[in-house]
């Protein structure tokens, strides 16, 4: 009663951590209504579109019950289940499996985007508490799991219902991997470490950056060859015109359905590239009833419905020049693999760039084994039983072609990289191996600490000051002497005084100054030519009084001279990067 009626003694108060667990079922309730939602939308817009052309249509078999029935079951077929048609000619029921690519867009979008607006609805003011990843993960997959379910229930009793097994796994793995890819995106796509569960060898292994590098190469690859089969599905479109068009207007003709023809066709286009990409790498597509579809020949007899994509196929019969030139698509594929996956061809080795290359080429036969696989499926029983490319053989395909191109062009490439850098390595180990002064004895590190001095913050200072040559009379170059044997030979030196160089006397030697340049020209030339020995010990000549700044001399010698400084040559540069090169041993 006294912490009551004191205003001085505080009350007790919470912890901290209660308020936000108070909001949490409110945020993760939200987030599986989001998840329900991500599928009612899919639903929603196949159902209309099912609608109207149900509407649209002048001889409809069903009543709306019907066309709500098959929009459930082609939001099914989106998400990769199969489809059992009972209303077969021979009473046999013929599974439905090859998906529209581009239908699985539609479930995909929306789920990351369900999964996206989970993870940034707490924003952590105001009590909420921001929802871990695992936990938006959960609630969205919960939601978006639950429509599914009450979707294949519903589905069951229409003309098409799906496989319950098929729509067992196919379903939640679309959904698992959009989600993930929801919240991934919503925290920033963050490369962390990998869990401490997983080896240590292999969390190692995986933070290299080759791997990334050759995840971006192969995909690179993937996307060329998808690229070159769309091209080659567009050329024979045009190619074979006629036939496209007489299978179009031979299916229906009312306009809603031919609209309707049209959109399944849009929707099997990325099939479409696929099976282009396959034909181009050798293994080509199946077409039923052991009917198979290669550039070196179209064998079988197939058993194909009327169709416009299916009336652009190759004619029957053995290969040409023309089918055999798609081989040049896998090519530029495996070239386009190389030149991604070099990636600092100065800071890595060429073996490292070689195993790079051979990484994404493994990355690009991996795509598009998966590819292959979701692209084909069954169109019936029996004949129709295999449509569309085998899988393995289209990824090994892509690797081996990819593999063959990658790694010469992504050494070829490191190596014209690297070429300025092993040309002055090279330069170097030659004034090495000849013993020039310029390059050795210490002259290096003087020019090195003068230039730091000039230049202010632009080089940093790397160690301490090196010494200057010393300036006793015998380290300076003199003469050759009169018993010099026949073959000697003097060496003639050309020495440029600068700030921070404290040089003999012998050897310093100011440049003149602009008003006597003319007419010491001729004297100028003989000084320059001659030894550097032959300089007279003084005070240099005709040096400007206002831009000379003496600096002390080596050592306290007779014939040492104060040099001038010469004015800085560029004012300092703060926060450059300067690369240093290290010495080749030897």
């Amino acid at each position: 009663m006294t912490q009551v009626t004191d205003r001085d003694a505080p009350l007790p108060t919470a912890p901290r951590h209660a308020a936000p667990r108070r909001n949490r079922s409110p945020e993760a309730a939200a987030c599986v209504f989001g998840g329900a939602v991500a599928a009612g939308l899919g639903l929603g817009f196949l159902a209309v579109l099912v609608i109207v052309l149900w509407i649209s249509s002048p001889y409809p078999d069903s009543g709306p019950g019907g066309a709500l029935h098959l929009a459930a079951g082609l939001w099914l077929l989106a998400h990769g289940t199969e489809l059992v048609r009972y209303d077969t000619l021979s009473g046999v029921p013929a599974p439905v499996g090859v998906t529209p690519l581009l239908l699985i867009a539609l479930p995909a979008l929306l789920m990351r985007r369900a999964a996206r607006l989970g993870s940034a609805s707490g924003d952590g003011g105001d009590g909420d508490e921001v929802l871990p990843a695992s936990v938006v993960f959960s609630a969205v997959l919960c939601g978006y799991l639950g429509v599914g379910c009450l979707a294949t229930v519903y589905a069951a009793g229409g003309p098409m219902p799906a496989d319950p097994l098929s729509a067992a796994w196919h379903v939640p793995l679309v959904a698992v991997l959009a989600a993930a890819a929801g919240v991934w995106a919503a925290k920033g796509r963050p490369l962390g470490p990998l869990p401490r569960r997983v080896p240590e060898a292999l969390r190692r292994a995986v933070v290299r950056p080759r791997y990334a590098v050759a995840v971006r190469a192969g995909t690179a690859g993937a996307l060329s060859l998808a690229g070159g089969g769309a091209l080659l599905v567009g050329l024979s479109l045009a190619w074979h015109g006629k036939e496209v068009e007489g299978a179009f207007l031979a299916l229906t003709g009312v306009w809603s359905g031919r609209f309707a023809v049209l959109l399944l066709a849009l929707a099997l286009l990325p099939n479409a590239m696929v099976w282009g990409a396959a034909y181009a790498l050798g293994p080509g597509f199946a077409l039923g009833g052991g009917a198979t579809a290669t550039p070196l020949g179209f064998e079988g007899a197939p058993a194909l419905p009327r169709f416009p994509l299916l009336a652009a196929l190759p004619p029957e019969g053995p290969g040409t020049a023309l089918t055999c030139a798609t081989a040049a698509l896998p090519v530029a594929a495996g070239l386009v693999v190389g030149w991604f996956a070099v990636r600092r061809a100065r800071e890595v080795r060429r073996s490292e760039t070689a195993l790079t290359a051979a990484l994404g080429a493994l990355v690009c036969g991996l795509l598009m084994a998966g590819l292959a696989a979701v692209s084909g499926g069954p169109l019936g029983s029996g004949r129709l039983a295999e449509f569309g490319p085998v899988w393995w053989a289209t990824g090994a395909a892509a690797f081996a072609w990819t593999l063959v191109p990658a790694v010469p062009l992504a050494v070829a490439v490191h190596s014209w990289r690297t070429r300025p850098v092993r040309k002055a390595a090279e330069a170097e180990e030659e004034a090495l191996a000849a013993g020039d002064e310029w390059h050795t004895g210490g002259g290096r590190e003087v020019r090195w600490e003068a230039l730091r001095r000039t230049a202010g913050t632009l080089v940093p200072d790397l160690g301490p000051a090196p010494q200057a040559p010393s300036a006793e009379p015998s380290a300076a170059p003199s003469a050759p002497a009169p018993d010099t044997p026949p073959g000697g030979r003097t060496r003639r030196l050309t020495v440029v005084a600068g700030p921070g160089i404290d040089l003999p006397a012998a050897l310093a030697r100011p440049a003149p100054d602009a008003a006597a340049r003319e007419d010491r020209a001729p004297a100028a030339a003989a000084a320059a030519s001659a030894p550097a020995a032959a300089l007279p010990p003084g005070p240099p000549p005709h040096a400007p009084a206002g831009d000379a700044q003496t600096a002390p001399a080596a050592a306290p010698d007779a014939g040492s001279v104060p040099v001038p400084a010469a004015r800085p040559l560029a004012p300092p540069v703060a926060g450059a990067r300067v690369l240093s090169r290290r010495r080749p041993a030897g």
